[in-house]
């Protein structure tokens, strides 16, 4: 097998545990830093480029958030088992293989959905103060994310609660189309037509 440096390194620290104990030593105000700026570098890229769609996961989000909890932790789990999985399987003899496309998976879903989930949350606290714009909303998101950040066991329940938040609400938003959305386009039985 070829190594890769990248991924003998990944593997070095996901099997040890190493980012998470390099992440855990940081000081609780750096790592509240780090958080806050991640949160919003991540919301702002996300809700620019994919607008129409993330704005209106925000918006389902706020309007349903029991429903998308209720999609988005199942769903949050399967996606952060498959990036992990990845991770532990580089160093065997197919896992370079398949350990690419879960760990990309992983790093391409998991980000933006836990900023949509900030910024439903954000924005929701906003609205209870009449400020009830999306910029609030990624700035309050951003805000508490970096306030979790000071407490490690924080950070994981909130980040853990906003990723399902998101994730829940931008599965519901990718199969809204299908299926009749509005009355006039669902059949009607031959009987009732007149």
């Amino acid at each position: 097998m070829i190594a890769v440096p990248a991924f003998d390194t990944a593997a070095s620290m996901g099997g040890h545990g190493g980012s998470l104990e390099a992440y855990r030593s940081l000081e609780p105000h750096l790592r509240a830093g780090v958080q806050f700026a991640g949160t919003l570098f991540v919301a702002v890229v996300v809700l620019g480029l994919l607008q129409s769609d993330a704005t209106r996961a925000v918006a389902k989000s706020r309007r349903s958030p029991v429903i998308s909890f209720s999609i988005g932790l199942p769903s949050l789990l399967v996606v952060a088992g498959l990036a992990s999985t990845g991770i532990l399987i580089v160093d065997t003899s197919v896992g370079s293989f398949f350990a690419i496309p879960l760990v990309i998976f992983g790093v391409t879903v998991l980000p933006p959905v836990t900023a949509i989930g900030f910024t439903a949350i954000g924005q929701t606290l906003t609205s209870r103060f009449r400020v009830d714009r999306l910029w609030a909303g990624v700035f309050v998101g951003a805000f508490l994310s970096g306030l979790a950040g000071l407490a490690f066991p924080t950070a994981v329940v909130f980040t853990g609660l906003a990723g399902a938040l998101g994730i829940g609400a931008s599965v519901r938003v990718l199969f809204d189309g299908v299926g009749a959305a509005r009355p006039d386009d669902r059949t009607i039985p031959p009987a009732n037509k007149i």
